[in-house]
């Protein structure tokens, strides 16, 4: 059968079999358990996957969100409302005066009277939108807010970068998002202090503004508020400013020039930083085209016009008033928190404080001229006029002016009060009627000192490290240093002396040995502005710099020699009002001590000297005792003098503002002459008080007195000691000799033992030769007297003696024989 026929089969048997079995199943009992079914699980597809885990991703997100909302509501939500309401009040209650005047900011000299009225001119200049060119409306909307016709005050994806973008900075903002509109409400409502509270409260006013006025009309505000530089609010304002005539009247270049201006008017400010302002028109035109607001013709001929500025001849800010201004806001930007520094470790530290310095120095000079500050300073009228006419009449006869009918050769000075540290008096150039801008050369320009900075980096501070006006040093020329004026040099000579002729080669040396680290450190305590790193060498001891220093920093640095050591920060503000009457800035000026007291009295009596028998004879005055320095550069384009008396401070500088030689250019001439001139008149003959005094000579006298003395002692301990040792050396001789006279005893009883034998000897030896001897002569001496005896007897025979006296003869015989025994008896004795 065919496998396919035997399949349908069973199955058909299968079928039949089915209900019979099932039949079956019910009647019969089974014993054994049925088997469950086994139910397999759908495997789920990755896109149920994902969507699954998409939407368990967004339930947390919406939790963590809604956890954050409620967070953020209880923790600012009331701060937030409060805000809100606040803006809708400011605005409600705003009207277009608001947008037309402002405050002015009254400046009172030292007596209390009225000297100046800072005030902004947009009052003046007020232009209506009609009359607002359209090229300066398309010029500032495409740079500054492409999006204004179309949104309502916040441009909410400008914000949103803006955040990206200061997290990526971490906290530091480098991107903005403020609207004009936002940047009127500042301007006029705010502060421009960084805060997010302050952000919140600009953004919900200029949603109120945006529902109150027009967008013409915040047009025609924001163009009359906005700031230009150099104190012109306004486009009118800055049109005169800059170009002497209406923004009307404008080409597209100088319209778009003066766009450039607000964004940053420090950065762009055509006054110092005029190809920034140039490079910023050029990126403007470039946008203006790109948007269709002019076409490549205009393009070209506006990119290609020459900027010259021509101010309007309305009368300028005088020295003044330039520096209250420049006083006031440091004095307000101090009052906020910010910290003045002028050393950096990186050049880019240098750039990011340099920023946040401008940033915050321009929002506040804005405020000075429209919140109606009372500003009290330490002002001397009087002294200021006196200032002014000696520095007048002293450079009279130089008439040559430059291009723009500025006197060529210039000087600056200031005057400081000793008791107070304040600035009494300054003049930043010569007195004249001219177009220009006023530069304050006392406090904006930096110039070479020359050797009026040796007090300060070199002679003080070896002062302070055991030298004396006593010390010997040494006046020569040596490789690699410097040459002395007049080329002459000295020998050795006593520092005081040194300084008193401003010898280059002493200072030079005396510099290396400190280390120009050292030296220069003393200036950056005193806030110096503009030391460089390419001022660490030896060379700055002469005044050798980058870049300079200003005659408000010499005069300060001088006064805090006067003072004992002690730096007070240079300032003409006594204290700041707002127009309620409330004190924002206070009297106290912070004492920081910078050198040694006595290292700075020490210096004041040399510097005494300087204008008694130095460089600066002859400039004393009359009544007051005084002290000073010189300064001359080598190629003789800059002359200082700075010098003081026990009640003020001057420093004078004198030179072209191109720097070029003057001749007869020094110290002591231009510059002394118009110190002597000054302070002759504000000194008179009840000024007699001197100088605090350190008596260096009785000290060294004493510590003289106190060496000599430990000499003393060291020269009795030594001659103790070496008569101890003398002892002790005697004691050791002694010792030494008692042992050598014992060794000496021993050998010579030794020796004396042996000579006495060897003398015995000899003694023997010499009685048994005389023993010989003696026999001998005695056998010779007897034969003799024997032959002696019998010629006596024949003679006394020939004479016929008598033969009968024998007894005679006998006797004679007994007495030679007696002699004979008494011989033998000696020599045997012997």
């Amino acid at each position: 059968m065919p496998k396919s026929t035997r399949n349908n089969q069973g199955k058909a048997n299968s079928k039949k079999a089915g209900p019979q079995k099932a039949k079956q199943m019910k009647t019969k009992p089974q014993k054994a358990k049925q088997k469950k079914p086994v139910h397999k699980k759908k495997k789920k597809s990755p896109g149920q996957v994902i969507k699954l885990t998409l939407q368990l991703a967004l339930l947390l997100f919406l939790l963590v969100i809604a956890a954050g909302m409620f967070y953020f509501y209880k923790t600012y939500g009331k701060t937030l409302f409060q805000i809100q309401a606040e803006a809708k009040d400011v605005v409600s209650t705003s009207t277009k005066d608001d947008f037309r005047s402002s405050l002015t900011s009254l400046v009172y000299d030292t007596e209390g009277e009225l000297i100046a009225s800072l005030k902004a001119d947009k009052d003046v200049y007020y232009i209506e939108y009609k009359d607002i060119p359209a090229n300066a409306i398309n010029a500032m909307v495409v740079t500054e807010d492409k999006k204004f016709m179309e949104h309502d005050g916040i441009d909410y994806l400008a914000n949103i970068r803006a955040a990206i973008a200061l997290i990526k900075n971490k906290g530091e903002i480098k991107q903005g998002a403020s609207t004009i509109t936002q940047q009127l409400a500042r301007n006029i409502f705010l502060t421009h202090e960084v805060t997010y509270e302050r952000k919140i409260e600009e953004i919900f006013i200029a949603q109120e503004l945006e529902k109150k006025y027009s967008k013409q009309e915040i047009l025609e505000f924001y163009f009359n508020n906005i700031y230009f530089a150099n104190g012109h609010y306004g486009i009118q304002a800055a049109a005169y400013g800059y170009f002497g005539k209406s923004v009307t009247r404008l080409s597209l270049s100088q319209t778009a020039f003066l766009c450039a201006i607000p964004n940053s008017p420090n950065r762009y400010n055509p006054i110092t930083n005029m190809e920034n302002t140039l490079e910023r028109r050029d990126r403007i035109l470039n946008q203006m085209l790109e948007d269709d607001k002019i076409n490549l013709l205009e393009y070209r001929k506006a990119i290609n016009e020459d900027i010259e500025l021509q101010p309007s001849k309305k009368n300028k800010e005088n020295y003044v008033e330039t520096y209250v201004s420049y006083s006031a806001i440091r004095a307000l930007m101090e009052n906020q928190g910010f910290e003045f520094r002028v050393s950096f470790s990186s050049e880019k530290e240098k750039e990011v404080y340099e920023d946040e310095y401008n940033k915050l120095y321009y929002s506040l000079q804005k405020e000075l001229y429209r919140n109606g500050y009372r500003i009290y300073t330490s002002i001397d009228l009087k002294k200021q006029k006196l200032l002014q006419a000696s520095l007048d009449q002293t450079l009279q006869d130089f008439t040559e002016m430059n291009g723009e009918g500025v006197f060529e050769l210039q000087g600056a000075a200031v005057s400081i009060d000793n008791d107070t540290g304040r600035v009494i008096a300054i003049v930043g150039g010569r007195s004249q009627e001219f177009p220009g801008y006023t530069l304050n050369r006392a406090y904006q320009s930096y110039r070479q000192p020359g050797s009026s900075i040796k007090p300060l980096i070199v002679y003080t501070p070896a002062l302070e490290r055991d030298y004396t006006p006593d010390s010997v040093v040494r006046d020569e020329r040596f490789e690699g240093g410097p040459r002395n004026s007049g080329g002459s040099y000295a020998g050795e000579m006593k520092l005081s002396r040194a300084i008193e002729l401003s010898k280059n080669t002493i200072a030079w040396r005396l510099f290396e040995e400190l280390t120009p680290e050292v030296g220069l450190s003393y200036l950056l305590d005193m806030n110096f502005a503009k030391i460089d790193k390419n001022d660490y060498y030896p060379a700055a001891s002469l005044g050798g710099f980058t870049v300079g220093v200003s005659p408000l920093e010499m005069a300060s640095a001088y006064a805090a020699i006067e003072n004992d050591g002690y730096y007070r920060h240079p300032t003409c503000i006594v204290k700041i009002m707002d127009s309620e009457g409330n004190e924002i800035v206070g009297e106290k000026i912070p004492t920081k001590q910078v050198y040694e007291t006595n290292a700075a009295r020490i210096m004041t009596e040399a510097l005494i000297g300087v204008i008694k028998n130095g460089t600066g004879k002859g400039l004393g005055l009359t009544h007051t005792i005084s002290a000073g320095k010189t300064g001359t550069t080598d190629d003789k384009k800059d002359g200082w003098f700075v010098g003081y008396t026990p009640y003020y401070t001057t420093s004078v500088w004198v030179g072209y503002d191109i720097p070029k030689t003057l001749e007869d250019l020094k110290g002591s001439s231009y510059p002394g002459t118009i110190w002597r001139s000054y302070m002759e008149q504000i000194h008179n003959s009840s000024m007699t008080d001197t100088f605090e005094t350190y008596d260096w000579r009785a000290v060294i006298k004493e510590e003289q007195e106190k060496e000599d003395e430990q000499a003393e002692r060291e020269q009795e301990r030594e001659v103790t000691n070496e008569m101890e040792q003398e002892i002790e050396q005697e004691a050791e001789r002694e010792i030494g000799q008692e042992d050598e006279q014992g060794v000496e005893r021993e050998i010579g009883q030794e020796d004396e033992q042996g000579a006495k034998q060897e003398i015995e000897q000899e003694v023997e030896q010499e009685i048994e030769q005389e023993d010989g001897q003696g026999v001998e002569q005695e056998i010779g001496h007897e034969a003799e007297q024997e032959q002696e005896t019998e010629n006596e007897i024949r003679q006394e025979e020939t004479a016929g003696s008598d033969i009968s006296d024998t007894s005679d003869t006998e006797d004679m015989e007994e007495e030679l024989l007696m002699q004979e025994i008494e011989l033998q008896e000696e020599s045997e004795t012997d």
